[in-house]
């Protein structure tokens, strides 16, 4: 099983931008598809995008749908959130995980592991 380690967070104001980035190691992520996560203080670990293996299908939770984009290289066996137009209620640690389950419906409850996550602030 591949190890992940995200990475790129930060503290952003409002409207600024981030890149997160998910590095796996132990084995290529090709096959996988690759999700991002975050959990917000007092709140539960929720879907934020994932992307198919090939990178052909994408798909966003509808409060980051048009603001972020997810992309992977696998040549360089990472995965990327690309984060635009950053709202205070973004703020969250964020978590990538990879699952060879359909990408479309990819939810926190079918991960067992977790890694130690990338915090991102955003003040407004």
């Amino acid at each position: 099983q591949v190890q992940l380690v995200e990475s790129g967070g930060g503290l952003v104001q409002a409207g600024g931008s981030l890149r997160l980035s998910c590095a796996a190691s132990g084995g290529t992520i090709s096959t996988y598809a690759m999700g991002w996560f975050r959990q917000a203080p007092g709140k539960e670990r929720e879907f934020v995008a994932s992307i198919s293996g090939s990178g052909g299908g994408r798909y966003y939770a509808s409060p980051v749908r048009g603001r972020f984009f997810i992309s992977r290289d696998n040549a360089k066996n990472t995965a990327y959130l690309q984060m635009n137009s950053l709202k205070p209620e973004d703020t969250a640690v964020y978590y990538c995980n990879a699952d060879t389950a359909d990408p479309q419906w990819m939810t926190p409850s079918q991960f067992h592991s977790w890694g130690q996550g990338t915090q991102v602030t955003v003040s407004s």
